[in-house]
């Protein structure tokens, strides 16, 4: 495996040309000419929607301004989610190296998604396993990892627990209503992000699972939109009622390859939008088709078609791979080799993090020691970063930073733009002084501060 050369700092241009470098075949020249036109408007709107201008004055206590002094700009976290699911951590999954773990983890992400899937969570009827979390919650919490929880209803096999089999349809509405109530309200200012329902255009809507729980034909079925907007309608009024502050995600596959996915679920987002249903998030998975490149072309027009609806987008389940398989699709052609995962991961996030109704990313598993898709992870079975991982450290924690020195003005003011996130800014006045003062810039906000500096 050729390993992808780690520079001390790269803007856009040399990333793009060091990814170009991958042995992939060959483009066709439209391919190149659309990668680089949206990548070149991606990188447009970075500087645009990601960013804003930011003005601190320094005073003294007697309302003067420092005319000479040197600040300078620390990054501390961003705004925008930049994630991955931490099942790992969560009922002892897989215990290896557990610390090693977190590190590379905490190294890309702010972000972490806890697993709820209802025969596991819960496969003792009233017996929840709502312990299994805590651990890990509480490692969040201390390095100020927000957290996600997925999912809540999600009408298939692996959705439903064996013992609803013991109830009439009406009684598993019931429960599944206590689930959902039970399950936001109790992790209430612990985990405020959820994946309400998952897949709903792809599956039974939940009465028709209810009454075939035997059935293990769950996938590749629609529904009327206005029976699968019923129950989705009703799941996020619990939620909703259960914690009104939450995030509530609709999550849903296949949209940015497959036309008829892709228009089912803009018409059931159309239909409870018209309910006023209170979802406040869309949920993209970015890897079914499993083994395909997406079109730049197909990823915004996705994009765009959902920002409609007035809510923000997730891409919720990221995961291209290293698994030497074909890449499918028609859209690049070669194998998926650790290379291509890493060139294509550069090209989808930007072109994520330049849409400006994207609001976070998601991959679906840091490791290939446990990974559902093979070669998925980020790092490998030894925890040792792959070309993918550098890449992503480069873009998150580099390119995407605002790390910069400023001097101040006559009037006693720093003037910069910068990336949206909390900053440290260390303020060296004339007799050496070094004092910090925390800042969060904020979008559509005016991020402008006045600062008195006291002896």
């Amino acid at each position: 495996m050729r390993k992808i050369q780690v520079l001390p700092m790269a803007s856009s241009s040399i990333l793009l040309a060091l990814l170009s470098a991958v042995p992939l075949e060959a483009q066709s020249q439209r391919t190149k000419d659309v990668e680089d036109r949206m990548l070149k408007q991606a990188d447009a709107n970075i500087e645009k929607y990601r960013k804003g201008s930011v003005s601190v004055r320094f005073i003294n206590k007697e309302g003067d301004s420092l005319r000479d002094g040197a600040v300078e700009v620390i990054p501390q976290r961003h705004d925008f989610l930049f994630g991955c699911i931490l099942f790992d951590l969560v009922r002892s999954e897989n215990t290896y190296r557990q610390e090693l773990f977190k590190e590379r983890f905490k190294a890309l992400f702010n972000y972490a998604v806890f697993p709820f899937y209802w025969p596991s969570y819960e496969s003792r009827q009233g017996m929840p396993r709502w312990e299994d979390m805590q651990a890990a919650l509480d490692w969040c919490r201390l390095n100020a990892i927000t957290t996600k929880g997925h999912p809540l209803v999600w009408a298939c096999r692996s959705g439903v627990p064996p013992w609803l089999s013991g109830y009439s349809v009406e009684e598993t509405v019931e429960l599944l209503k206590a689930r959902v109530a039970n399950t936001v309200r109790g992790f209430r200012g612990l985990i405020d992000i959820w994946d309400v329902v998952n897949e709903p255009i792809n599956v039974k809507t939940w009465n028709r699972k209810a009454a075939h729980l035997e059935d293990g034909n769950d996938w590749g079925v629609e529904e009327p939109i206005s029976e699968v907007a019923d129950y989705v309608e009703a799941a996020l009024r619990w939620a909703r009622d259960a914690n009104p502050g939450a995030t509530l995600i609709v999550n849903e596959y296949g949209t940015l390859a497959n036309e008829k996915a892709r228009e089912r679920f803009d018409a059931l987002l159309a239909e409870l939008t018209a309910r006023k249903a209170p979802i406040s998030g869309v949920g993209i998975q970015a890897h079914e088709p499993r083994q395909e490149w997406f079109s730049p072309e197909e990823v915004w027009k996705t994009f765009d078609l959902y920002a409609r609806h007035g809510h923000p987008v997730h891409i919720t389940e990221l995961h291209p791979q290293s698994s030497g398989k074909q890449i499918t699709g028609g859209w690049r052609t070669g194998t998926w080799t650790a290379e291509a995962q890493a060139e294509f991961t550069g090209q989808f996030v930007r072109l994520c993090f330049g849409h400006p109704t994207v609001a976070s990313i998601n991959w679906w598993g840091l490791s290939d020691r446990n990974i559902w898709l093979e070669g998925g992870g980020l790092i490998d079975e030894e925890y040792r970063p792959k070309p993918v991982f550098e890449v992503l450290d480069r873009l998150i924690n580099k390119e995407w930073r605002t790390r910069i020195s400023v001097r101040l003005d006559s009037a006693g003011v720093a003037s910069f733009r910068a990336f949206f996130g909390t900053y440290d800014l260390k303020l060296t006045t004339k007799d050496g002084r070094v004092r910090s003062y925390p800042i969060h810039v904020r979008k559509d906000e005016e991020n402008s501060w006045v600062f008195t500096v006291r002896d």
